[in-house]
C-alpha cells in the first residue's frame, strides 16, 4: 500500500464552515490513486459475482470477498489521512471545535 504524503492534500481553497458546500482537498495524483484502487475494486466485484453464477466453492467466494474489503478498507483509511491532516486541522484552527464530533461519527462508521 503506497503511503499517503499530506501534500496529496493540499488544495488552494480551505475546508468552508459546516453549512457551506464541503469540497475535497486532493491532490490530481491522490484522486487518480483512489480511482486507481477503486476501478481494481470494481473489477473484483465484477469477479466475485462471476464467481457465484458460476457456482464456484464458497470458500473461494469468501476469500475473493476478504480481499475486496481489505482493499476498500485501504481506500477508507487514505481518505480518513488526508481528511484529517486537512479539513480536520483546518477546522479546529477556524474554531470549529465540532469537527471533532462529526470524526468520530465517521470513524465509528468505518470501524463497524
Amino acid at each position: 500500500m503506497e503511503h499517503s504524503n499530506a501534500r496529496e492534500f493540499d488544495h488552494p481553497e480551505s475546508c468552508p464552515a459546516g453549512g457551506s458546500e464541503r469540497k475535497s482537498h486532493h491532490s490530481d495524483k491522490m484522486k487518480a490513486n483512489l480511482l486507481s484502487r477503486l476501478n481494481r475494486i470494481e473489477g473484483q466485484i465484477r469477479g466475485i459475482k462471476g464467481l457465484i453464477e458460476k457456482d464456484t466453492y464458497c470458500d473461494d467466494v469468501l476469500n475473493q470477498i476478504a480481499a475486496a474489503q481489505s482493499a476498500l478498507n485501504s481506500v477508507g483509511r487514505l481518505l480518513l489521512e488526508g481528511h484529517m491532516k486537512s479539513c480536520i486541522i483546518e477546522r479546529i484552527q477556524a474554531g470549529e471545535n465540532e469537527v471533532i464530533d462529526e470524526l468520530l461519527v465517521t470513524v465509528n462508521k468505518l470501524m463497524k
